[in-house]
């Protein structure tokens, strides 16, 4: 395959990839997006593996395939609970391999450099590339190789505590050592002073010793910040990832490799963005405090909270004209998302007002709950975003909370200490009646009390929330 047919191959693959991107933003157009991001990718592995100075095609479509039978097996085993902590791990491959090719870089580049001039003219693929760059190309492609082992590394430590928080395999909650951002702020300032020694021609060692540097701080990071920001976290770990490709892409001369990971880089910090925004959160503060930092004793709850049986919530629904649907992590984990829509399609069908409202942060994942609403075949025109709905529930006979809390906490609002002060919550308590399905009086993942539980107009309705659903059904007129 010639160079210039690669170029087209990549320029196309860009292309499909800025297209799948764009074509994410919309619930109808998701599923065609995902087929351009899958041809894009197929066309770049394909003009990669034949392009100019590429060999070795066995071991390469071993591995290929090899990947591709683990990647599959996997992901068909992992149900939508688990999606946040395969992204998580997924994010990790990426980080390990940008360490590992940096390193392939400097060795490398160090065999090339001791080639007699015969010998480096004769060399092709990567190393060709190494033998015809004069001493400025390799000084910035030292940079270029630092950096992308530095970012590889903290992607690659921080996506394996996300995955082990998300897992639930490490405790959720905010632990830092003693000192903990001056020792961030050390390892990061040495790394620096590392960087600096290695473009005027120290050894290996300077890589190996900021690895191990990148990986604490990776580490540490992620260990620092609490469950309930781990969807920004793994938002954040995504730009990352990007970043680390990006550097592979300019130590490689990948030109698709930059784009590809300039396009993951920036759509994962705008996402984050996003996110921090609608959790009225400083980015920053979410990456070095952790959740949870309050300055004053919390609201003290006043009340009982008052459970009621299927008969009671099937009652106020043949009574209500409007109802609104808020689902949870809760709904995830007990994958009552078809018996959700079940009881959608049975109130619809008795000209009842039904609609969904959706937290940006809904979930562990951003879209986690669109996607399981879109699985169960709920129309996409009765699922609203937070701004388009929040005015309604003043209006609204019944709203129906299904595995949800701190998206619905009136302390965001009501208690300047909470730990969720200030940020945009659906404000459910102002309908007429509030049902929360919910499996028990726990506080849920971030630890934190609800005073909706505890409000006259609110009745919880405790229970597995398939279970619950699926005997609600069976009550409705």
């Amino acid at each position: 395959m010639t160079t210039g047919i690669v170029s087209a191959a990549y320029i196309s693959s860009a292309v499909l990839f800025i297209l799948s991107l764009g074509g994410l933003s919309g619930q109808e157009s998701a599923k065609r997006a995902v087929w351009y991001g899958m041809t894009g990718m197929a066309l770049a592995i394909v003009a990669t593996v034949f392009g100019p100075g590429i060999g070795n095609w066995f071991i390469i479509a071993l591995m290929i395939a090899g990947g591709a039978v683990l990647g599959w097996s996997i992901a068909s085993r992992v149900h939508m609970t688990e999606m946040p902590q395969l992204i998580a791990a997924l994010h990790s491959f990426v980080g390990l391999a940008a360490v590992f090719i940096g390193f392939n870089a400097h060795l490398e580049a160090a065999r090339v450099s001791g080639l007699d001039e015969a010998r480096r003219a004769a060399l092709d693929g990567f190393a060709g590339i190494l033998a015809h760059k004069v001493p400025v190309e390799l000084a910035i492609m030292k940079v270029e190789v630092f950096l992308g082992v530095f970012i590889g590394g903290v992607t690659f430590t921080g996506s394996v505590i996300a995955f082990g928080k998300l897992a639930g395999k490490i405790d959720g909650k905010a632990m830092k050592l003693p000192g903990g951002h001056f020792l961030n702020a050390g390892a990061a300032i040495l790394s620096l002073i590392l960087l600096l020694a290695y473009v005027n021609g120290a050894g290996i060692w300077t890589l190996i010793l900021m690895t191990a540097l990148a990986f604490f701080i990776g580490y540490h990071l992620i260990m620092g910040i609490g469950g309930a920001d781990m969807p920004v976290v793994v938002s954040m770990l995504n730009s990352y990832s990007g970043w680390a490709a990006a550097a592979i892409g300019f130590t490689l001369g990948n030109d698709l490799l930059i784009v590809t990971g300039a396009l993951v880089g920036s759509s994962g910090a705008i996402l984050s963005y996003i996110m921090c925004k609608a959790m009225n959160r400083s980015f920053v503060s979410v990456i070095l405090g952790g959740f949870g930092s309050t300055t004053g004793p919390q609201m003290e709850i006043v009340g009982e909270q008052i459970a009621i049986d299927a008969d009671g919530v099937a009652a106020a629904l043949n009574d209500a004209d409007s109802v609104i649907i808020v689902p949870g992590y809760g709904m995830a984990v007990a994958q009552a998302q078809q018996s959700v829509s079940e009881l959608t399609r049975k109130l619809r069908a008795a000209g009842k007002n039904v609609r969904f409202a959706i937290h940006p942060v809904a979930g562990r994942l951003p879209g986690h709950m669109n996607v399981l609403l879109a699985e169960a075949k709920v129309p996409y025109d009765i699922v609203l975003e937070m701004d388009e709905i929040n005015e309604d529930f003043h209006e609204t006979d019944v709203v129906i909370v299904i595995g949800s809390n701190d998206i619905v906490n009136p302390a965001a609002q009501e208690d300047p200490y909470s730990p969720i002060a200030g940020m945009p919550v659906l404000e459910v308590w102002k309908a007429k009646q509030v049902f929360v399905s919910k499996r028990g009086q726990g506080t849920g993942y971030s630890g934190i009390e609800n005073p909706l539980f505890f409000k006259e107009n609110t009745r919880m309705f405790y229970g597995d929330a398939r279970k619950s659903v699926g005997e609600l059904l069976l009550k409705l007129a």
